[in-house]
């Protein structure tokens, strides 16, 4: 693969530069409340997400290419899986089904998904050897993990909503004596429908409306046209590859998960509040204002009972010096 050539990219950015983008942003968000749309407090607390999360990835990346050590690539690659798995989990599924979070790990993000394809595709697609060097295994497995979680919040949810809310349509089709495989089978293939509709419409509008980041990354890189366009369709077909394959394992499971195998429809199976980790912030954060509002209250009646006392003071005072006056 070309990876050089002779106009290197010599375009240096400072935070200046970023806070102009993020203006944008601004913007956006601005007329969003203005119109009353809902969406600006989403975009800005993305793309202060988005600030924070890059300039920590990139002290870190600094360090990793700099050790250039396998192990360091493997741990890497480990932590972006596992905080996939957290974001796919925590963040983005509205509703969960059991053992989601191991299910996801082993067989969405992990040994499954994101990790073959993305060692047999850079080792030999890309024709990278050894495949695991830190500037070339690393990003391509972060694109893989932010492209894996899309497939699999969405296919994950659109089956957890159609057993939780239409399960009289699943159980009708198993009353009539259909298996758990024929009864889902609809709902399997809309949800992957759904899934891999952006991923499909990508490639087929890619190169002629769309150029893509990768492609123009590779060319302001110093690489040739022709060579960062066939970086750019080796990249498009792992991350679609990967997608696919992560939507039907997970889609998969979470039917057999909560369709059990005496074809009943297990709702309760489905958890639909709010994940633990937010139930415990919000436990933290009212105990917190609970006793700061203790403690203001405490105060203040600390002051009034100083103030009512200073008031009593002043009133003996005043009464003695009458009853002087007037002895």
């Amino acid at each position: 693969m070309d990876s050089g050539g002779p106009h290197q990219s010599t375009t240096h950015l400072t935070w200046a530069n970023v806070g102009l983008a993020f203006s944008f942003i601004l913007l956006d968000g601005f007329l969003s409340t203005s119109f009353g749309l809902g969406v600006g407090s989403s975009l800005i607390t993305a793309a202060v997400r988005c600030v924070v999360q890059l300039s920590v990835v990139a002290l870190i990346l600094q360090k990793v290419f700099e050790t250039n050590n396998p192990w360091a690539v493997a741990g890497m690659a480990f932590l972006l899986n596992l905080m996939g798995t957290a974001e796919t989990v925590v963040n983005k599924s509205k509703k969960r089904y059991d053992y989601m979070v191991s299910l996801a790990f082993l067989w969405g993000f992990g040994s499954r998904s994101t990790i073959p394809v993305s060692i047999v595709g850079i080792r030999f697609a890309m024709d990278v050897e050894p495949f695991w060097k830190p500037e070339q295994y690393i990003p391509v497995v972060g694109m893989l993990c932010g492209a894996t979680i899309s497939g699999i919040v969405v296919s994950v949810s659109y089956v957890l909503k159609e057993l939780y809310d239409n399960r009289d349509k699943v159980e009708m089709f198993l009353a009539f004596g259909a298996s758990r495989f024929e009864a889902c089978k609809p709902i399997a293939r809309d949800a992957l429908r759904l899934a891999l509709t952006p991923n499909i419409n990508q490639m087929s509008v890619i190169g002629i409306i769309a150029i893509p980041g990768m492609m123009t990354g590779a060319i302001l890189g110093g690489s040739s046209v022709e060579q960062a366009a066939r970086l750019q369709m080796v990249i498009m077909f792992m991350i679609s590859s990967c997608t696919a394959l992560s939507s039907i394992v997970t889609t998969i499971l979470a039917l057999a998960v909560v369709v059990d195998n005496e074809h009943r429809v297990r709702t309760d199976r489905i958890d639909t509040r709010e994940h633990a980790v937010y139930r415990a912030r919000n436990w933290v954060a009212g105990k917190i204002l609970e006793g700061v509002k203790e403690g203001a209250y405490g105060l203040v009646h600390g002051v009034h009972r100083l103030i009512g006392k200073g008031q009593a003071e002043q009133t003996g005072e005043g009464a003695g010096e009458r009853q002087r006056l007037l002895g």
